[in-house]
């Protein structure tokens, strides 16, 4: 990670957090709903376990491989589904887990970005993985799909009520997963952001 590995912990926290919420949430709501909080929680608890600091924990040199796939068979399903969110993430994981495997001990967040730090302190440096084009796309993306997101979930005024009053929003099932959402999205940029 280009960065302390403490910002890779946070990331893993946020990330866990976010993933395992959604899959306390499989068995509530619509069919639809548990749908959505499966994919949630691969995404969510994937984004966790590529966050891991590599000096924490050494994974084995075919872990991107395995994310490669697993998020490369999510992707594909997402398509099948006609969940393009999801199918977009899974295709910037398997991105950044390409990343890992094209630069020598770099790539996204656990195997990858952490050796790049450990690198740019020691005296082998090694530069950002990744095609910047891409990944610029992908930033564009997270940072426009975090804002919308955000913003549906702020609570609005009920018509003729000034701003200020505003009603406040009761913290239901899908307001929560809403904002893992926009917490995963935010792992999700700041993992694109390091890379």
């Amino acid at each position: 990670m280009h960065g302390p590995p403490w910002v890779g912990w946070l990331l893993v926290l946020l990330c866990a957090g976010a993933g395992a919420y959604c899959l306390s949430s499989v068995r509530r709501g619509t069919a639809a709903q548990r749908r959505e909080a499966r994919g949630e929680a691969l995404m969510g608890l994937g984004m966790a376990v590529m966050a891991v600091p590599v000096s924490a924990v050494a994974q084995p040199s075919w872990t991107p491989w395995l994310f490669a796939v697993v998020f490369g068979t999510a992707g594909l399903w997402a398509l099948l589904r006609r969940h393009p969110h999801h199918a977009v993430g899974a295709a910037a994981m398997v991105y950044m887990a390409l990343a890992m495997v094209t630069v020598p001990g770099g790539g996204p967040l656990s195997g990858g970005h952490a050796a790049h730090t450990e690198g740019m302190e020691g005296t082998d440096s090694t530069g950002p993985g990744g095609l910047p084009l891409l990944t610029g796309l992908l930033l564009a993306y997270y940072a426009v799909y975090v804002v919308a997101a955000g913003v549906r979930l702020a609570p609005s005024a009920a018509p003729g009520t000034p701003a200020a009053v505003a009603t406040p929003v009761k913290a239901a099932w899908p307001e929560v997963v809403g904002a893992c959402r926009v917490a995963m999205g935010i792992g999700m940029f700041a993992m694109l952001l390091t890379l």
